[in-house]
């Protein structure tokens, strides 16, 4: 009998595309490293911004900063939460986006999509990496700046808090991709993107309390994913929240992840769909 063969083009499965993200991270961990100083000023970079905050702190009133769980928080325990999930929404948007650019640049962007692999598993498998080492990244310097500065955390509010960073990822990483989708449109864009980035950590509270910000500020806040984010991670954290103290922040970034991810996924792949048909997928 005549063994039956798989077109190209055709997936064996989602067990056989899975197969593939491994290839991704080793590839992308090995790019990474072989660059170790910026690899080694990335943290440099979190500990310079921490140990500037730390003496903005010491001018901080104490009373402006709100409580958790009902006890006073420090600024520094304030700010560490906001500077943590704020560096990863700026890796978030800038490697999703750059890791498409950076593959056009090297030329290897139309050859992945010539490959029999699915469009989604070269879309997360771009990403895949920073999906891992980001969120490992955010745990360990929140780690590491609390234990430096003897920040008190309620070890029952760690597993609300790692559900909340695993809702935040894809919310990130549809923002992502929409980015991504423009860059490869439009071939530049990252400076507006981090200064986009900036203004949403500033507005949801990454740096300072809502209270301070006008009104208007505050009432957005109520149903925007980001300040969702900062306070339930420090309502866990801080003040001990229990689950169903934190299922309206769930709730706000489950949606935003939902939606966020369908609006990427379709974005970017119209951008490829226009780059392929236009013969202008590989420049640069």
């Amino acid at each position: 009998m005549r063994q039956a063969r798989i077109p190209p083009g055709r997936y064996s499965g989602l067990g056989s595309e899975a197969l593939k993200l491994p290839a991704f991270v080793r590839k992308d961990f090995l790019v990474a490293w072989s660059y170790r100083a910026a690899f080694f000023s990335d943290i440099l970079n979190l500990v310079a911004q921490i140990t500037l905050f730390y003496f903005v702190s010491l001018m901080v009133d104490p009373s402006v900063i709100p409580s958790y769980g009902g006890q006073p928080t420090s600024y520094i325990a304030f700010v560490s939460v906001g500077i943590a999930l704020g560096a990863f929404l700026a890796l978030g948007l800038g490697r999703v986006a750059t890791a498409m650019r950076n593959e056009q640049l090297m030329g290897t962007l139309e050859v992945l999509y010539m490959t029999p692999t699915a469009p989604l598993t070269l879309q997360l498998g771009l990403a895949v990496y920073d999906l891992v080492y980001v969120p490992i990244r955010t745990f360990v310097f929140l780690a590491a700046v609390f234990l430096v500065y003897d920040v008190s955390v309620a070890v029952g509010g760690i597993a609300p808090a790692a559900l909340i960073l695993a809702l935040f990822i894809p919310f990130v990483w549809g923002i992502g991709m929409i980015s991504a989708a423009g860059v490869m449109t439009f071939r530049r864009g990252a400076g507006i993107l981090g200064l986009g980035a900036l203004a949403l950590n500033i507005t949801s509270g990454a740096y300072f309390p809502l209270t301070l910000f006008p009104e208007w500020v505050q009432t957005l806040a109520k149903i925007n994913p980001l300040a969702a984010a900062y306070e339930g991670t420090r309502s866990a954290l801080l003040g001990g929240a229990a689950w169903s103290e934190l299922t309206s922040e769930m709730l706000i970034l489950g949606a935003a992840a939902i939606l966020s991810l369908s609006l990427g996924s379709a974005a970017l792949g119209v951008a490829l769909r226009r780059e392929r048909a236009k013969g202008t997928l590989g420049r640069y």
